[in-house]
């Protein structure tokens, strides 16, 4: 055995670094061998980890985009089809308001003097003016229904003032005259100057309104003298069972026409479909969603596409969720309010195609970033190879530590990273980055790619998970107003437990989150408690908002020992010092004397209450009505006195309840709510209301309410 350089050839070194080497050529041929496997297998696995991640992305991707398009859409379509329909709900209380006032001058007409109408004058052109039209052949100084109607000009001439959606006002007499306000005086002349006949009677809203009995909305027709398209709201004015005249009002529809036409973007748009399933108004001009005259129009009902006019039927029946519906060969998100005062309903549709654009964007950069991956690690397998080889060389010169060491670093991190992917499934997209595939060569740099674009994808979820939790806190501040809203209102029962000389109940169910009706009762002072009733123009937040400040006034000059009719003049004058906004509140409030039962009370526009004598039957009490609070600056009110027998129960509402709606559009009516009372009347008030509200909740069925449901019972004992 000779020794050299350390080793003792021949002997045991000898054979262990022939063994050495043996294992180093064996290690190294090996490796190389795990070296491409693992380097294949990587690469299928990574094509197939793509491909789920693609999937999974994509079906993520398009079930939040759904989600949040059917927040927005449905939302968006409620709350268009309501701006909508409040322009019709607004022009209904207006005529409604003006048909009251009318019996009450045709019943009272020996009582009041008569007015002086004059006809149009072109100098009165653009500025509100009452004048008076007749039928050809007519002479109005013989028409007998004439004097009652003149005497309509002022109050039509301050509701038109007052209105931003009424474009004229009249009242048309059964002897073929007519009363009306507008600005248009100039459109009433012919081409000689003279004043043009209008043949009142013959028109549809005023035949309508006649056959009907009731209120009546015509459909849409050209104005007879300005050629704008519009409707008429109507209703019909009976003396001692005679019709006696026509009340009704003009509402242009241009604004609505601009307003749908306008609503194109994002491949989104709306429509308006009336009760016979024809569109009304589209910015489409082809297809199944456009808007044609009404003698070409043809009913979605009758469409071949049985899934489109079924979603158009239930989208006038009912609000609608957000549905998926092909129509003209195309895919829409569709998506329905209706308008219940026209009986009309808002559709409004997004193609799923552009929809899907964000989802489809984003898999293409994914594709985009997965295809510079592979190339990158495609351009590092070649370079390692490289590497490989002058490995081998200085491996075999640097001996065992050396080839051990480098091929544990060259397999280890793809072992890893091959293991890591593996893990990786459709619900985890991340990958970090760790020490093991710091190797400062290509592995680091497949390590890297795959790092970003798995914190890429994480962040889009991310930012998809941001929007759905905002979508959420709006709903959560909107849960929020309505306990607000609920906790401004009396709501522990019984409010006075101490005081047994009564007993008092009352309840208020919003239409929407929150809503505008309000009550209050509260004692002025040891014998005295004030009660009110009250019911906000318009739905919503800004009814909630004017609610509250309505009742805060009421309940304060209440307070400072103001009789009823001053209290309200009080209100209604600091109201309309900062009313913009021109809304209003119809008001009830009575003062009620405890050890009498004596009330005294006054009516701003509200309904009429409800009386039970003693041992009696609830009776409808029709009061004296004023203004409206909010209407007219300087209004004053008349108050009235009535008496609550001992065992006796006074009942007030708001017009939600008379006039909640079943589904075929039928009101409850003032008839069925004395039933309904009469059913237990000696109940308690609690009692009662919970009987009235069952029997309005089973009349309705499943139609959505539209209006608040307020309702207040006192009984003396």
């Amino acid at each position: 055995m000779i020794k050299k350089f350390g080793i003792t050839i021949g002997g045991l070194h000898q054979k262990i670094l022939s063994l050495v080497l043996v294992f180093i050529l064996l290690i190294i041929g090996l490796f190389v061998a795990a070296y491409m496997y693992l380097s294949s297998n990587l690469s299928g696995i990574v094509e197939h980890s793509a491909e789920e991640q693609k999937q999974s992305i994509a079906q993520v991707s398009e079930d939040t985009m759904s989600s949040v398009l059917g927040i927005s859409m449905t939302q968006s379509a409620r709350m268009q089809a309501y701006m909508a329909d409040n322009l019709f709900a607004e022009a209904k209380g207006n005529v409604l308001a003006m048909q009251e006032y009318a019996e009450y001058l045709y019943t009272h007409r020996e009582e009041i003097p008569d007015q002086t109408v004059l006809p149009p004058d072109p100098r009165n052109d653009g500025t509100p003016t009452v004048q008076l039209q007749h039928e050809e052949g007519i002479d109005p100084a013989d028409d007998p229904d004439l004097g009652p109607a003149a005497n309509m000009g002022q109050i039509m001439l301050g509701m038109y003032r007052n209105s931003g959606v009424l474009n004229s006002c009249f009242i048309a007499t059964a002897g073929g005259s007519i009363v009306y306000v507008d600005d248009r005086a100039g459109s009433y002349f012919d081409e000689g100057g003279n004043v043009t006949n209008f043949e009142t009677r013959q028109r549809p809203w005023y035949t309508g309104a006649a056959e009907t009995g009731g209120l009546y909305f015509t459909g849409i027709e050209l104005d007879s003298f300005t050629n704008i398209p519009g409707l008429v709201c109507a209703a019909p004015v009976y003396e001692n069972g005679r019709l006696a005249a026509v009340v009704g009002a003009d509402i242009f529809l241009t604004n609505i026409a601009e307003y749908v036409n306008q609503s194109t973007r994002n491949g989104g748009f709306i429509c308006l479909v009336d009760e016979n399933g024809e569109i009304l108004f589209s910015p489409r001009t082809e297809g199944s969603f456009r808007a044609v005259e009404s003698d070409q129009a043809v009913s979605l009902f009758n469409s071949d596409n049985a899934e489109l006019a079924d979603f158009t039927r239930r989208a006038l029946s009912g609000a609608t969720e957000l549905e998926t519906v092909t129509v003209d060969g195309k895919e829409y998100y569709l998506c329905g309010a209706p308008m219940g005062t026209v009986g009309w309903a808002v559709i409004s549709a997004v193609e799923k195609e552009l929809s899907d654009q964000p989802t489809k964007a984003m898999l293409a950069a994914y594709d985009s970033i997965s295809a510079e991956a592979v190339g990158e690690y495609r351009t590092g397998a070649a370079r390692a190879r490289q590497t490989l080889l002058i490995l081998t060389l200085v491996v075999l010169v640097l001996a065992t530590v050396g080839a051990l060491t480098v091929a544990g670093r060259i397999v280890r991190p793809v072992e890893c990273m091959t293991r890591r992917m593996g893990e990786i499934d459709g619900t985890d997209f991340v990958f970090h980055m760790e020490e093991t595939y710091k190797t400062k060569d290509e592995i680091e740099v497949l390590a890297k790619a795959f790092a970003a674009l798995s914190n890429r994808t994480r962040d889009y979820i991310d930012q998809i998970t941001q929007i759905t939790a905002e979508k959420e806190r709006i709903g959560a501040e909107l849960a929020l107003a309505t306990r607000i809203q609920a906790d401004m209102l009396p709501n522990i029962f019984p409010p006075f437990p101490e005081r047994s000389e009564f007993d008092i109940y009352a309840t208020m169910t919003p239409a929407k989150e929150v809503g505008g009706d309000f009550y209050d009762f509260f004692l002025i002072d040891d014998d005295h408690l004030g009660m009110v009733m009250a019911d906000v123009s318009g739905k919503g937040i800004p009814a909630a908002l004017f609610m509250m400040m309505s009742k805060i006034l009421v309940n304060n000059y209440a307070m400072m020992g103001g009789s009823p009719a001053q209290v309200l003049e009080q209100t209604n004058d600091q109201i309309c010092k900062n009313n913009d906004e021109k809304m209003f509140v119809t008001v009830w409030f009575g003062v009620l004397e405890i050890s009498t039962g004596h009330v005294t009370a006054a009516n701003a526009g509200h309904e009429y209450p409800i009386l039970r004598r003693a041992d009696g039957e609830f009776e409808l009490f029709k009061d004296k009505h004023g203004f409206v609070i909010g209407g007219m600056e300087g209004m004053r009110y008349k108050e009235y006195t009535f008496q609550i027998e001992r065992g006796g129960t006074l009942f007030l509402y708001t017009d939600g309840v008379a006039e909640a709606t079943n589904a075929d559009n039928k009101m409850f009516g003032l008839d069925r709510m004395l039933a309904a009372l009469n059913q237990n009347p000696d109940a308690s008030p609690e009692e009662l209301l919970h009987t009235m509200k069952q029997a309005v909740d089973a009349f309705a069925g499943d139609a959505p309410q539209f209006d608040d449901l307020t309702m207040l019972g006192l009984k003396l004992l």
